[in-house]
């Protein structure tokens, strides 16, 4: 969750930036003398949208250093870490990517991610909490869980569908802002004018990107099954599967719900299930413990 949440959050940044900026630039060439340039306004949103996506690519590993406080395995100090940078080795040569960085980020519930521009660029970070807690085995599952993300591709995916998102949430936006300027004039009240205009805009993105989180969410619940996959592949069914059961049993205990979870204030009712059910980046353990299952009966 935390790959998705921190990437989502770029994103987000990224293109209202670049809204206010050109905005107060005045470079918006769709706009002409007859009225609204479709074509022209489709491909300044795609530019402009995949650029923003991209450029949270590339600074994603960057963001996630800084925003966990990861500290990259430079040099070993202590057995455990010698043992995490040879697991990361090992697991990343059998899935045949380059070996990523490995770090270790200060939180006490058991987290894990991985993230960066390409598969031969990559950061594999874990919890303090997660070395703690889970068994050598299990850290390993976990570990060829998050090395499956990157030997999949799914940071650039994702990227590649959000710059398609960012697209339409651009597109659609601007021409709500031209709608609701077109109907004010009607009326003869002067249209939005400029910050009129560019306020319907900004809101218009941030209501249009919340739905287009809604699509990448559901995108990362599907690759999920394929990173437990994979990760299930190096390190064994069992291991995955008691990993996730291991990571499902702390969750269910109250003092012990994810830092990510309470920040989006989600808690239990019916709103909990709704939020979960539209924007969680990954499906329920139980399903994916269900999906492993059946798989290794096959």
């Amino acid at each position: 969750m935390m790959r998705i949440l921190l990437f989502l959050a770029t994103n987000l940044a990224v293109v209202l930036i670049a809204s206010i900026t050109l905005r107060l630039l005045g470079v918006e060439p769709y706009l002409n003398a007859q009225g609204m340039n479709m074509n022209s306004l489709l491909i300044f949103c795609f530019v402009f949208g995949m650029a923003g996506s991209l450029i949270s690519l590339f600074i994603s590993k960057w963001m996630a250093k800084r925003s966990t406080g990861t500290q990259i395995i430079e040099q070993p100090s202590n057995a455990t870490e010698k043992w995490l940078l040879e697991t990361v080795a090992e697991l990343a040569h059998e899935a045949g990517i380059k070996t990523p960085e490995v770090g270790i980020f200060p939180a006490e519930q058991s987290n894990a991610f991985a993230t960066g521009w390409n598969k031969d660029d990559a950061l594999v970070a874990v919890s303090s909490g997660l070395l703690n807690r889970m068994r050598r085995e299990e850290v390993r599952a976990v570990l060829a869980h998050e090395i499956g993300h990157v030997a999949n591709g799914d940071m650039v995916t994702l990227a590649l569908i959000q710059g398609v998102l960012n697209t339409f949430v651009m597109f659609f936006a601007r021409i709500v802002a031209q709608l609701v300027d077109s109907f004010l004039r009607k009326d003869d009240n002067g249209g939005l004018g400029f910050f009129g205009y560019f306020a319907v805009v900004i809101v218009a993105e941030i209501v249009f990107g919340l739905i287009a989180s809604i699509i990448v969410a559901w995108f990362s619940r599907f690759r999920e099954y394929r990173a437990d996959a994979a990760g299930a592949k190096l390190a064994g069914s069992g291991a995955m599967i008691n990993a996730l059961a291991r990571l499902k049993a702390e969750t269910e205990m109250p003092d012990q719900m994810p830092d990510t979870l309470t920040a989006f204030a989600i808690t239990t009712g019916q709103s909990r299930k709704l939020m979960e059910k539209l924007f969680s980046s990954h499906p329920p353990l139980d399903d994916r413990i269900r999906a492993l299952k059946e798989s290794a009966y096959r």
